[in-house]
């Protein structure tokens, strides 16, 4: 089976009452994004495009947490959890 790079969107709720039918889209090789309120939040995809890649790099991910922490990892460990000890 050949995929194609459609891509179509679908509500959380309508996604769940549909799901046969984004299954069988996926099977055509259409992926499916499903969004809540408007954001993007899981994807259906064919399953040729998991099998395509062998890893998948966490740092490619957008959002990666890199310098949430500040310069000083252990230090902010430290005042969270003297936070708690309030």
């Amino acid at each position: 089976m050949k995929t194609t790079d459609l891509i179509r969107t679908k509500g959380a709720e309508a996604a769940r009452q549909q799901l046969p039918s984004v299954l069988a889209a996926a099977a055509l090789g259409t992926t499916t994004l499903i969004t809540r309120h408007g954001r993007e939040i899981a994807a259906v995809v064919p399953v040729a495009a998991v099998k395509s890649k062998t890893t998948i790099s966490l740092l490619s991910l957008a959002g990666s947490g890199r310098g949430l922490w500040g310069s000083d990892v252990g230090a902010e460990i430290i005042r969270l959890r003297d936070e708690w000890n309030r």
